[in-house]
């Protein structure tokens, strides 16, 4: 019989290697340790991929099935903060139940709390969303970002692009 130490620790595993993968994860064990956000037993564990330094934190901002509240103030479920680290970062987030979700993060290396912005309203530090949309002289639309969140764990890699 195993211990719930095994089991997570069986979890923390078998989402290495499907991250590795690129392929989602499932998992019955329960969320893996530091998930952030009101728990629940559904979560997205996210690898951030490309960090060009270990400068302040990756800003995560969970959006609801809304394409009106994407990116908008106050539109969000969730926000969360994670230590930026050169190359790859993780971060673990609750949503609050099986369904569609878009994720965007920015990497705020002077973590001053927003993302900076030039003269023409372009970021100056990196950004990233889920789906790994392409990018073209504006902010994606929810409909690019928009990924289906399974019950119980799954697994998501978003890739950092910086100006």
């Amino acid at each position: 019989m195993r211990s719930a130490a095994g089991l997570r620790l069986t979890a923390l595993a078998a989402a290495s290697l499907a991250l590795g993968a690129g392929a989602p994860l499932q998992a019955d064990s329960g969320a893996p340790g530091g998930c952030t956000g009101p728990e629940s037993p559904h979560w997205v564990n996210v690898a951030v991929e490309g960090l060009r330094n270990s400068n302040g934190v990756v800003t995560l901002t969970l959006y609801p099935d809304d394409p009106a509240r994407f990116l908008k103030p106050r539109g969000s479920l969730y926000v969360t903060k994670v230590n930026a680290r050169a190359g790859l970062a993780h971060a673990c987030i609750h949503v609050p139940a099986p369904g569609a979700y878009g994720l965007a993060l920015y990497h705020d290396e002077n973590a001053n709390g927003k993302i900076d912005r030039n003269g023409l309203g372009i970021p100056k530090e990196g950004f990233g969303f889920s789906n790994n949309p392409r990018i073209f002289l504006s902010a994606p639309g929810f409909a690019k970002v928009r990924f289906i969140a399974p019950s119980g764990g799954s697994s998501t890699r978003i890739k950092m692009k910086y100006p």
